[in-house]
């Protein structure tokens, strides 16, 4: 019985191969039931799976050596044929990984512009420069006429010409007080301008070199309009120096005022 019970559990092993059969049982009787001549055939039978299994293990091992040795032909002849390429441009797999690092950190710079809003991309348009600047280098190089990254250099060009805004300014031509109503604050508000009378800055900030002093504009005077957008950090900053010089000016205005 301990035979038995050897060969049962090596029957209970290989049963948890993918490949494992299906167990017919000899007989429904217990094995303590079964006679001398019942466990000699239930053994037998046992056997004989387990010899299958055996061969078919056998037979996957004979293939897996087979496919390892095509894998590792295939690998060598894909070595080769990369030492042949990096000799044909005087490069090594060194080179070629340092080159390959540089293109996808160029490749995350570009994702993250592509990501911004028309107006941050637009005040960043010297970065994109710098982006096809880089680009053109990593061009120059004749590692990029490597099949591994041509394509990609070329999509990643598209992508760089693609961040390119040009600016898109108009002008207006100031009118009369008493018939247009214009000061910067009005000017702002009307709808081809901004539409938002609390863009006014945006204007001032462009044509300094014709206003200084953002409550005086004259009639006749052709101002920039910066494409539209929210004001940026200078605008931002020029209207609260604005807002304090005006407090404090009310303020020294007032009898008994402070400075």
């Amino acid at each position: 019985m301990k035979n038995f019970k050897y060969y049962a559990l090596m029957l209970l092993l290989a049963g948890s191969f993918a490949f494992a059969q299906p167990v017919p049982a000899p007989s429904s009787k217990p094995d303590i039931e079964l006679t001398k001549d019942e466990a000699t055939l239930r053994i037998e039978e046992f056997m004989k799976i387990v010899k299958g299994l055996e061969d078919r293990l056998a037979e996957l091992n004979n293939k897996h050596t087979t496919l390892k040795t095509d894998l590792d032909k295939i690998n060598k002849s894909i070595k080769d044929c990369r030492d042949e390429l990096n000799a044909l441009i005087g490069a090594s797999d060194a080179d070629v990984a340092a080159f390959r690092q540089r293109l996808g950190v160029l490749e995350g710079k570009v994702r993250e512009m592509q990501r911004l809003s028309e107006d941050k991309l637009l005040e960043r348009q010297e970065d994109v420069k710098k982006l096809e600047a880089e680009l053109n280098e990593l061009r120059g190089n004749k590692i990029a006429l490597l099949p591994e990254f041509y394509n990609k250099i070329i999509a990643l060009a598209k992508d760089i010409r693609g961040l390119y805004r040009e600016k898109k300014i108009t002008t207006y031509t100031v009118g009369t007080w008493a018939e247009n109503r214009d000061c910067l604050w009005n000017i702002a508000g009307k709808i081809e301008i901004y539409g938002d009378f609390f863009m006014w800055p945006k204007i001032w900030q462009a044509n300094t070199d014709q206003i200084r002093n953002p409550d005086i504009i004259h009639p006749g005077q052709v101002l920039q309009i910066p494409v539209k957008g929210a004001k940026t950090s200078e605008e931002i900053k020029a209207e609260r120096k604005y807002w304090r010089n005006k407090k404090a000016a009310q303020t020294d205005a007032v009898p008994g005022g402070t400075n």
